[in-house]
């Protein structure tokens, strides 16, 4: 098995698992009362994202992998699941707003308002990187910046209106 596809099928299941995770939690937050806010953008996040991986898959399944990026991505999954233990049931890929819960605090929200984005900004590119398609990180980088950009917009709105202003 070529380095790249090993890869890959990691990157592809983990993607797998998380839509999964995410839904059984939106679910179970919308029952029990949340609403989503800025729903707009999902499909271009989706889109976006499933773009990555496809051409990822077509054109770094067979690439020899470069070795610091594969270290740098296992430290971004150990802080990835540092996030998803934090947030526990309330993790999911859309914005959702469960009323009277109080804000994550703890773990990794003690440093940063959004642990998970600064994840995933430093994933898109590290995985293509470690298959050593550097413009298609470099292209996916900034496209995922703009995304975020737009998203943490979003959901700051909705999070004030829920818990006030952040104090970070």
């Amino acid at each position: 098995m070529a380095s790249g596809l090993a890869l890959l099928a990691v990157v592809t299941a983990q993607r797998i698992y998380e839509l999964g995770l995410a839904r059984r939690n939106t679910q179970r937050l919308l029952a029990a009362g949340a609403y989503e806010i800025g729903a707009g953008h999902y499909p271009t996040m989706v889109a976006m994202h499933a773009t990555w991986l496809v051409t990822l898959w077509v054109f770094g399944w067979n690439r020899p992998l470069v070795p610091a990026f594969v270290a740098l991505y296992v430290v971004l999954q150990v802080a990835r699941i540092w996030v998803l233990r934090t947030l526990g049931p309330r993790w999911t890929t859309r914005i959702i707003v469960l009323p009277g819960a109080p804000r994550i605090t703890a773990g990794p929200y003690r440093f940063v308002d959004h642990p998970n984005y600064v994840v995933v900004a430093l994933e898109l590119p590290c995985v293509s990187f470690a298959l050593g398609l550097w413009l298609h990180g470099f292209v996916f980088g900034v496209l995922n910046l703009a995304m975020l950009s737009w998203r943490i917009r979003v959901e700051q709105k909705g999070l004030r209106r829920e818990w006030g202003p952040s104090d970070s």
